[in-house]
């Protein structure tokens, strides 16, 4: 059976995806994301223009890079990519949030303010895949003004702008430090933590010219990485490291998380809180608002967007529903990263389900 992902290069989810297909051993064909897929096969399942989408061999459309992969765990069998110890298989959860939905934050940063004229032709690739490069150019430019528009509404600013660097280059450090040591994250085997992060990694922050440029003299393992995610050699290979270890280079990378998105997520959860008990209606807009953020000592505002919860949720779900021995073996590693909070993390409960957004 063949399996269709509708997706782009310059995609950051199509990365995440694509680099899950390919360990996974998914047979699949890759089709562009032109604006004739738009309108024919996107719009019409999905009811909005986003990718990746998945059409499997049986006609089913999946929407969302962790349900596409949570649809493949299930179907094809064989290694997977969530561990099977607690401590190993919450990090992995919070790693692919952190990664999913806060790493955009640098993503789109270093991709406007130092690739825009590269992307514009990448966006053109993407729509006019026969064009001229003068027509491509002309394209990319018109359709990408409206991603260039997301950056500010992400809390990238002229004010926040050295604090992300000085943040992304860090992170690097810390990953670059990791790598040294382990192949992946959680052993030599990818993990759900590693798919998160390779979405804004690769195909943002690698792919794109300048920011790639960054990576490779500041992180040179954390391009080997991203390289061992993308061209895939041994599909569903690899261990996860033995006794539930969470290795000590990868704690300051969820100390990062905690200091700096998880109190983002708990403004989030307050304002669709207030949204739900201001409105009849279940199903809430992609932001509620916008909420505070501060990131290397510096404070700023981003659009709350209600789904980064829905992606909270399920590792919150994970841990509730684990033995006491596994919920102690959770909530010590919350107490090593500061992340005690997500003990009692408060928030409206979430579905998501024929690609809408609802709240229960």
């Amino acid at each position: 059976m063949t399996h269709t992902l509708y997706g782009a290069p310059i995609s950051l989810y199509s990365g995440k995806a694509r680099a899950y297909l390919d360990w996974k051993g998914v047979n699949y064909c890759e089709v562009l994301s032109t604006p004739d897929v738009y309108a024919n096969v996107i719009i019409p399942n999905v009811g909005r223009p986003v990718i990746p989408v998945v059409q499997t061999a049986d006609g089913s459309i999946l929407q969302d890079t962790t349900l596409i992969i949570d649809h493949f765990e299930q179907s094809e069998g064989g290694p997977s990519v969530y561990p099977a110890t607690p401590r190993q298989h919450f990090a992995a959860l919070l790693l692919e949030v952190f990664g999913d939905e806060w790493l955009v934050i640098p993503a789109m940063h270093y991709r406007w303010n130092y690739n825009e004229e590269w992307v514009y032709g990448e966006f053109g690739k993407t729509a006019l895949p026969d064009g001229t490069p003068e027509e491509q150019y002309a394209m990319g430019k018109d359709r990408g003004q409206t991603f260039r528009g997301f950056v500010p509404m992400l809390g990238v600013n002229e004010q926040t702008i050295p604090a992300v660097e000085a943040s992304y280059e860090a992170l690097l450090a810390d990953l670059d430090a990791h790598f040294e040591v382990h192949p992946f994250l959680l052993g030599t085997r990818p993990s759900i933590g590693d798919l998160g992060l390779i979405g804004p990694l690769y195909a943002h922050l690698w792919r794109d010219p300048a920011s790639g440029e960054i990576m490779d003299q500041i992180a040179p393992r954390v391009s080997a990485w991203v390289k061992r995610m993308v061209e895939v050699t041994e599909p569903q290979s690899g261990e996860f490291l033995p006794g539930d270890e969470v290795p000590e280079t990868l704690l300051p990378i969820l100390r990062r998380m905690m200091s700096e998105q998880l109190p983002y997520l708990g403004r989030v959860a307050t304002l669709l809180s207030e949204w739900a008990a201001a409105n009849e209606e279940n199903a809430p807009p992609r932001a509620v608002g916008m909420a505070e953020f501060t990131i290397e000592g510096v404070n700023g505002q981003r659009i709350a967007t209600p789904f980064s919860l829905w992606m909270l949720q399920r590792a919150l779900d994970y841990r509730s529903g684990l033995d006491a021995e596994g919920k102690a073996a959770c909530d010590s590693l919350l107490s090593e990263v500061g992340g005690e909070a997500l003990a009692n993390f408060a928030m409206p409960r979430l579905n998501f389900s024929n690609h809408v957004l609802t709240v229960a």
